[in-house]
């Protein structure tokens, strides 16, 4: 099958293109939002091809894997295909909603012909997808192996944009969390993050735009990762850090409390007790090394790659024939 989608989000693609179909991915001028071609940060197969904006309308597909509402435009534009109508069509749903919540309507919900696929059960809980059937396919990873030593009594922190985004990331949290333990930030466009703590805050270093072996191998040096997301899907970063078998301590919304078990770490709305399990597993890397091994189980057990490309497959045959 040949599948045509969008670079939009690296670490899902990352996932998303080891299954068993060739992937066409738009490729513009300068490598912009509408075409940034290949990841160059990530390890990608042979099967993922590059083809320029200009050349999609050449380039037969048997289905389209929509990510953001202009994406249907940009078929419309550059395939000159319909989707859902002229060539099938998912549409996957990264994020939680906004504005209106609970009542957030789905950018897809009057496409009767556009299946809305969540990545988490919280996601097909609170949008309102009207008249769009919808699923849930939960996220899959390549696996990164065990590689936690924790021996560096510091905390991680993986998040891109944390000043543009603010208190949905959870950037006011971590000069508390830096109280606790020296912060090691990971992420893409960390600059101005000092600047939004203020007085009070301890040790943060910024670590921006390593290549995604070199960050794993950076965060599982560290003893504990830290999840302090308010209102994003359940990030990548974390089932990564579970994978790598780091133990976690994770601000507990959204999917987070059915994607961390408890012997993992800890979960919880209460930043108090989220700073006294992060002193605990600090300060007892035998505890700490037993909650990650925990982690990893879990990671594997529910995010596991061949599970997510399954789940995949079923779909876009369903949706392709």
């Amino acid at each position: 099958m040949r599948v045509l989608l969008w670079h939009v989000h690296g670490s899902w693609t990352t996932a998303f293109v080891q299954g068993h179909h060739d992937y066409v991915v738009p490729v513009s001028q300068g490598r912009g939002p509408d075409g940034r071609g290949r990841a160059r940060t990530w390890n990608w197969p042979t099967s993922v091809v590059e083809t320029p904006l200009e050349r999609l309308a050449d380039e037969p597909c048997d289905v389209v894997v929509l990510q953001r509402p202009e994406d249907v435009d940009l078929v419309r534009r550059w395939v000159r295909l319909e989707p859902g109508r002229t060539v099938a069509a998912v549409y996957v749903e990264h994020n939680t909603p906004r504005g209106d919540i609970p009542s957030t309507r789905h950018p897809m919900a009057e496409r009767s012909d556009i299946v809305v696929a969540h990545v988490t059960h919280f996601n097909a809980l609170f949008w309102e997808t009207g008249r769009a059937p919808s699923t849930v396919i939960e996220h899959g990873i390549v696996d990164p192996g065990q590689r936690w030593s924790g021996e560096l009594a510091r905390l991680a922190i993986a998040v891109n944009e944390p000043v543009r985004r603010g208190r949905v990331t959870g950037s006011d949290l971590v000069a508390g969390f830096s109280q606790q333990a020296p912060v090691d930030v990971f992420g893409m466009r960390l600059a101005g993050l000092h600047e939004q703590f203020g007085c009070g805050h301890g040790e943060v270093v910024l670590h921006e735009d390593l290549p995604q072996d070199r960050l794993h191998q950076q965060m599982a040096r560290r003893r504990v990762y830290v999840h302090p997301m308010r209102w994003t899907s359940l990030g990548l970063s974390l089932i990564e850090a579970m994978h790598l078998g780091m133990p976690v301590v994770a601000l507990g919304t959204t999917e987070a409390f059915e994607a961390v078990p408890q012997a993992a770490g800890r979960v919880s709305t209460n930043v108090a007790e989220l700073h006294r399990a992060v002193r605990e597993l600090v300060h007892d890397r035998d505890a700490a090394a037993a909650a990650g091994a925990a982690a990893r189980q879990a990671a594997l057990d529910r995010f596991g790659l061949a599970r997510f490309l399954d789940d995949w497959d079923r779909l876009l045959k369903e949706v392709a024939r």
